[in-house]
């Protein structure tokens, strides 16, 4: 608790101490801290163990890359694993554990794996689990399966609350560093609408851990007074605490912003974490640079950083990693580490430059043309040992190592669109390619400008042309005066000759041995290096090891790093909670009811109510004295056939669709023709598959001379109209024609039976005679004395029937005046079971014959299919198995003692055949009970059906048990002519 470590500086508020646990241990810090500075603070560098051999690790960055310092915060329900102490803010009362380790971190039992490491080799996975065959399943999965992970999940209901939002700008700025802070300057002082984002809580990016100046004043200061200039700009958006995690289609960035995890537990009515999807018009990636290590033997101990992150240790936080700290550098970046830390008055004692020649930097010994070949400390670092240019050793008694390798430009965003890095040879290092997300430019660090005043300059250039592009006039203001050093650098990947392992990947402990293994057993392509190794597999995901490991693949196969390529990156940039992409979608969320226009009246009247998709329908509505449902649905199918019921079919797709080729593009997504359709009038329809098989049917009614309603099943209104965009969008781009799904926008009523039309007339204010609406017509009527409505004629039931629709603000009122004026009439309200009832009876397929390997020609509709035009998937559903005359066809059940029941999915057989499946001649699809008929029926699928009504066959179920003898009959059991539904 005596912060021992603590130097002079830093950008953290001294007059206050925050109070936190690691491992149970009390600490304190100071606002402004991360836990990892706050841990170093008190002298602390043991926060983890690796993942295989769970070796000791210390952090190696101060940064979202790192891969070694990883501990489970808080507790309950509230425990979060796997999160990178480098970037967890200091709260007060913070609790946090180290992961991956029994019992405790100091002594870890699987350590034991570190003495096994022989056996642990790359790709030991794929040689050793692989005998004896039957330890599969009883022994190495279960082991795995216990290894696998590293921290460990509450198994408790989150308390907290995540969120999703929408935003839009003109220019989206990734990065808050200088790059990125002149960028948004520009950008801003120009008008334009800008959001700039950054992962840290502090903008400013690497300024906050230099001493540079920029513009005369301290780089730290500079960047605060321009995030204050920025923030009184009312089109810029700032956004710290943010991270984008990837690049999108069309503009589009998804971003997690962390809105409460500074706080032990969010404000009220504050969510945790809000998942952002920005749609920007212009992007530009200033996400800075992160510094690489150089391998040699033992180099994972903790103690063992990059130099940049001790520079910022220093310079940021007020602290010194060790007391005693030595620099192995091979560019100029790693001496700019030392004088930063001579200067804050840390004991340097050595530099370790592999470089020649140059000056060397008074008052330290400066050991040129040397190299560190191996440490020693299990438990965090006590000595390192140097070779210097003639091949001498000497070891050095230090607690602290800064090692930089140079700086790869964060390329992850840029390579979202499957755009590969470009090699850069004046940096050693990868830079984004010319072929990135369309709309997307690199500036700064991230461009592979590492001087600062090339960032400034860059960011203010790249934000200048991209505001040109839209139409902007803006222009990049003067520079502040920075450092500009040309970079000076030569590459040094790893140390040679040592007998130990060289770690590259420190969190799945990959070594260069592992590499040249893989090279060895010819796992050169860096895919299969990657899967091979699990090099970059880890929570950074490559960000410190990968050009490492792809340098030492390069050395082995004699090949440029370039020409022996690189991995391309993948959303999301760093780790998200499953709790942000799930957003509300959690508990009732997660699948959230749609409810009915009639919804509340059904309530009212005790409806029992069935989920069917997201929307919750009337199943049935039960009358006093009804004790089984089936009393209530028998009542609402003959009330229906007798007299008129009434039931809200609002959850039907309704697709809008509109254009002067909007009939022409109906024939190509229709197997049967719509052009031809006459104003006023609607037609069933089939579509089909690719494959020709059938997805969906429903009525498309023709409502003026370039206007369609369509309407969908409701299980495939999503599907129908995703497939419509597409076929819009990509096969039939140059068609005028436009989409837009009005579902939710109609309240629409079916109203069935002989007094249909008698009730309905008392409410539409036009003349809906035979004459003047025939079967299959549609018009746009008023109810009521002026309300706009739809009135379209179809008929699901078989009955004289239509379906009226109005804006859904009015479907509750509807529902209640239908049921007023049809009181006359014994009007009943029926639900989902009813409608069952009266399609089966009528033989209309549903969603149980719609299951994905019927055909129009089984569901007896082959005419359908129109051979005069061309349509998705008319062409192979004409194939030969597709067309067989004796093929599957649909065809009415009935039990031939109607006594006894049918059940779904049971199989016909021949008399005396055996229950096998060489006997099978098809199954049942739909089976319900006919009031009329007093009796069970089916609708189902049965070979050469047409030829087998009048036949008695076996309905046979395994499952159930059960065989009954059935006839078979047409599936239209209810007024096969049709005469009511046109009365």
């Amino acid at each position: 608790m005596t912060q021992d470590n603590r130097i002079s500086g830093g950008q953290i508020d001294r007059a206050r101490n925050l109070r936190f646990t690691f491992d149970g241990h009390e600490y304190t810090g100071h606002p402004g801290d991360t836990l990892a500075s706050a841990l170093l603070a008190n002298g602390v560098q043991l926060m983890g163990r690796s993942f295989k051999y769970h070796r000791p690790r210390g952090p190696i960055s101060a940064g979202s890359e790192e891969p070694n310092a990883l501990v489970e915060l808080r507790s309950g329900a509230r425990r979060e694993p796997n999160t990178r102490a480098t970037v967890v803010e200091l709260f007060d009362g913070l609790s946090a554990d180290s992961q991956n380790r029994f019992p405790s971190l100091r002594f870890d039992a699987l350590a034991i794996n570190d003495r096994l490491s022989p056996f642990f080799a790359a790709g030991f996975y794929y040689k050793t689990f692989m005998w004896p065959k039957a330890f599969w399943e009883k022994l190495y999965e279960p082991i795995i399966r216990r290894a696998a992970g590293l921290g460990a999940v509450s198994k408790q209901d989150d308390p907290d609350s995540y969120d999703k939002g929408f935003l839009h700008c003109d220019l989206l700025i990734i990065g808050a560093g200088p790059a990125g802070l002149m960028a948004a300057l520009t950008a801003g002082r120009a008008g334009a609408r800008v959001i700039l984002a950054d992962e840290d809580f502090r903008m400013g990016g690497r300024l906050n851990a230099e001493t540079y100046e920029v513009e005369g004043r301290a780089g730290a200061d500079w960047a605060a007074k321009t995030v204050a200039e920025l923030a009184t700009l009312p089109n810029v958006r700032l956004m710290p605490r943010t991270t984008i995690l990837g690049a999108m289609d069309h503009g589009i960035y998804s971003a997690v912003e962390r809105v409460s995890d500074h706080l032990p537990t969010p404000l009220p009515g504050k969510p945790r974490q809000i998942l952002w999807r920005i749609y920007s018009r212009r992007a530009i990636q200033a996400g800075g640079a992160t510094e690489r290590p150089i391998a040699f033997e033992n180099n994972d101990r903790p103690g063992i950083m990059l130099a940049g992150a001790l520079r910022a240790y220093a310079n940021r936080w007020g602290v010194a990693a060790g007391d005693r700290v030595a620099i192995f550098t091979n560019n100029d970046d790693g001496l700019r580490s030392a004088r930063d830390l001579m200067a804050k008055g840390v004991d340097v004692v050595a530099v370790i430059e592999t470089r020649e020649g140059g000056d060397l930097i008074p008052g330290v010994r400066h050991l040129k043309g040397a190299e560190v070949v191996d440490s020693s400390g299990r438990l965090g670092l006590k000595t390192i040992t140097v070779r210097n240019a003639k091949g001498q050793t000497e070891s050095f008694r230090v607690s602290a190592l800064g090692v930089s390798g140079g700086w790869n430009p964060n390329v992850n965003i840029t390579s979202h669109h499957r755009s590969r890095p470009v090699w850069n040879e004046a940096i050693a290092a990868f830079v984004p390619g010319r072929d990135g997300p369309p709309g997307l430019t690199s500036a700064g660090a991230a461009a592979g400008h590492l001087s600062t005043h090339a960032a400034l300059r860059t960011g203010a250039a790249e934000a200048a042309a991209a505001l040109s592009d839209l139409g902007f006039a803006a222009s990049a203001p003067e520079i502040p005066q920075a450092e500009d050093a040309p970079i000076a650098i030569t590459p040094k990947w790893y140390v040679a000759g040592g007998k130990g392992r060289a770690w590259i990947d420190p969190q799945n402990d990959v070594t260069v041995k592992d590499v040249k293994l893989a090279h060895q057993e010819n796992y050169v392509s860096v895919e299969h290096l990657k899967r091979y190794t699990t090099l970059g597999m880890a929570t950074d995901q490559g960000k410190t090891g990968n050009v490492l490991g792809l340098a030492v693949m390069a050395e082995l196969t004699g090949k440029p790093i370039p020409d022996t390529g690189t991995t391309i990156y993948r959303p999301p940039y760093t780790p998200v909670a499953m709790g942000a992409l799930a957003g509300r979608s959690r508990g009732q969320d997660f699948k959230p009811k749609r409810l009915t226009p009639s919804h509340k009246w059904a309530s009212e009247q005790g409806a029992v109510f069935v989920e069917v998709g997201y929307w919750l329908r009337s199943q049935w509505l039960p009358r006093a004295g009804e004790t089984t449902w089936r009393e209530s649905v028998d009542r609402e199918v003959l009330a229906t056939r007798k007299s008129v019921g009434i039931c809200d079919v609002t959850t039907l797709g309704k697709i809008d669709i509109q254009g002067t080729d909007a009939g022409a593009f109906l024939d190509k997504v229709y197997a049967n023709t719509f052009s031809s359709l006459a104003v006023g009038k609607c037609r069933y329809g089939l579509m089909l598959r690719e494959d020709g098989i059938v997805y969906d049917d429903g009525t498309t009614a023709r409502l003026g001379q370039n206007e369609y309603v369509m309407t969908t099943t409701t299980a495939n209104a999503v599907l129908v109209f995703r497939n419509l965009e597409y076929a819009r969008q990509c096969l039939y781009p140059d068609m005028d024609v436009q989409l837009i799904s009005t579902t939710e926008a109609w309240a629409q009523y079916s109203v069935a039976g002989p007094n249909a039309r008698n009730l309905l007339q008392k409410l539409v204010d036009q003349d809906i005679s035979d004459a003047a609406l025939p079967y299959m017509g549609c018009a746009e009527v008023t109810l009521c004395g002026g309300l706009r409505a739809r009135i379209f004629r179809i008929s699901f039931s078989g009955e004289l029937a239509y379906e009226i629709a109005v804006p859904t603000r009015y479907g509750d009122a509807l529902i209640r005046e239908l049921v007023a004026q049809g009181a006359e009439f014994e009007a009943v309200v029926y639900g989902t079971e009813a409608l069952g009832v009266m399609r089966v009876e009528k033989g209309h397929v549903a969603g149980n014959e719609l299951n994905g390997q019927s055909t129009a020609l089984n569901m007896g509709l082959g005419k359908m299919v129109s051979k005069k035009k061309d349509s998705i998937g008319m062409v192979l559903s004409q194939r030969e198995g597709m067309t067989d005359p004796k093929g599957y066809r649909l065809v009415g059940v009935k039990p031939a003692d109607p006594a006894k029941g049918l059940t779904a999915g049971s199989h016909f057989l021949e008399p005396g055949a055996a229950a096998v499946a060489a006997n099978d001649l098809g199954w049942l699809t739909s089976v319900v009970y006919s009031p009329h008929l007093g009796c069970s029926i089916a609708l189902g699928y049965l070979k050469d059906g047409d030829a087998r009504r009048g036949q008695c066959l076996r309905a046979a179920n395994l499952l159930a048990g059960s065989e009954v003898e059935v006839d078979i009959v047409s599936p239209h059991f209810f007024d096969p002519e049709g005469e009511r539904l046109r009365g």
